[in-house]
């Protein structure tokens, strides 16, 4: 503990003096089991020698020989505790010097003027994306099937306002009357068109369509997964216990995201186990088909492999992914030896490329904030399509934000 003994405290350790003033740190079985301060996780604490289960904890000390060991937050947050229950004072902080956090400058005249003109803006640039959507062979018999145009319009404005089916009946009135649909259907029907396989397709399509304005503006670019929550529960038998368990079904989401404006440009919704890594080729492949350049990659340990690094730099990027506790160098002047190299010996530039990353957390808590972290719809096909109509409904509010922030042209 004494080595935090300095003339001014870093975040880190902020961060760990805040941890042990408001949270609940215990000790049990011989660890310490130390909160997460952005999530429900709880992460599993020993103080001699020094580890941690979080995330920063495995990537700043992963494969270091020098015996050096660097310290989390949680830990230093176990060790403040320690000492304070065992009666000892706490080591000294000299916090005169608070560092701040890093503040990035915002036009608020524009950041204003895109907000308050958001919701007319949502529907014309929605309404441009898809008005060229052509509409699949009309059944031979039965009911002629809705435009697609309005089916997808009308779904993404119901997913927008987050309104129920009924209460959305007068958001719907009102964009008849604008002119965006070809004709004036009931507001429960909406339900029915997001239950249709002939939408998935199109709406990934879409996503992608959508995020082509900020080609010019997006060269890093992340990948990561999501999960958002149904009305729906499960039971299941647990072997391991040997007992039935039940939950929430949930509806697990991967997604390419840019660094600078947190656009999705490539998403994939496969079930709730399905890996990450396997993901990324179909992300970065739709991404590149979409016309962006690839910068750099930073992604978790979970996209770690060599067939993802190789198809990184294949397709001109540079790939940060942290390497495992056992990983080895590999075979003398490939790639994975080269990265491996590059993580062991310039740690603090790694570091600081990878942390790109956090943006990707940004776009999902926009996602779950604008539109909500749940889903209401009951099946299968429709929870897919629901997910997608967020991601599509982020990507048209985000090309808006760029056109007023950045001036660029919204052309899909």
């Amino acid at each position: 503990m004494r080595s935090i003994e300095v003339a001014t405290v870093d975040l880190r350790e902020l961060k760990a003096l805040e941890l042990a003033a408001r949270s609940r740190i215990v000790f049990n079985l011989g660890r310490w089991l130390v909160p997460s301060q952005s999530s429900n996780k709880v992460y599993t604490v020993t103080l001699s020698p020094p580890s941690c289960t979080c995330e920063d904890f495995a990537v700043r000390s992963a494969g270091l020989t020098d015996g050096h060991v660097p310290v989390c937050k949680h830990v230093i947050a176990a060790r403040l505790v320690a000492e304070r229950d065992s009666g000892e004072s706490a080591p000294p902080m000299v916090v005169d010097e608070v560092p701040k956090r890093p503040i990035y400058k915002q036009d608020w005249p524009k950041y204003n003027l895109a907000q308050q003109t958001e919701r007319d803006r949502f529907r014309e640039l929605l309404f441009d994306l898809v008005s060229g959507l052509e509409d699949p062979p009309q059944p031979k018999t039965g009911r002629r099937r809705t435009h697609t145009r309005d089916m997808v319009f009308a779904s993404a404005v119901k997913v927008f306002t987050t309104l129920s089916s009924r209460r959305f009946a007068c958001e719907l009135r009102d964009v008849h009357a604008a002119g965006y649909l070809g004709h004036l259907m009931n507001s429960v029907s909406v339900t029915d068109y997001m239950d249709s396989e002939l939408l998935t397709p199109v709406l990934y399509q879409l996503i992608e369509r959508a995020a082509r304005p900020l080609i010019p503006v997006e060269h890093d670019l992340i990948p990561d997964s999501t999960g958002f929550s149904t009305s729906r529960f499960v039971r299941w038998y647990d072997e391991k216990y040997g007992r039935e368990r039940s939950g929430r079904e949930w509806v697990k989401a991967h997604a390419m995201v840019g660094a600078k404006t947190n656009v999705i440009t490539a998403c994939v919704i496969d079930g709730p186990t399905a890996g990450d890594s396997p993901q990324l080729k179909p992300l970065l492949e739709a991404t590149v088909a979409s016309g962006f350049q690839i910068g750099t990659v930073p992604a978790d340990k979970a996209y770690l492999s060599h067939d993802n690094l190789e198809l990184i730099v294949k397709h001109g990027g540079t790939p940060f992914i942290p390497f495992k506790v056992n990983s080895v160098p590999g075979e003398p002047g490939s790639l994975w030896e080269r990265m491996y190299g590059y993580f062991m010996f310039r740690r603090p530039e790694f570091l600081k490329l990878y942390h790109q990353r956090s943006n990707v957390e940004s776009t999902f808590s926009m996602v779950k904030a604008k539109f909500r972290d749940h889903i209401r719809s009951k099946t299968d096909t429709a929870m897919k399509n629901e997910v997608l109509l967020k991601f599509l409904c982020h990507n048209v509010v985000v090309v808006h934000q760029e056109v007023a922030e950045l001036g660029i042209a919204p052309v899909f």
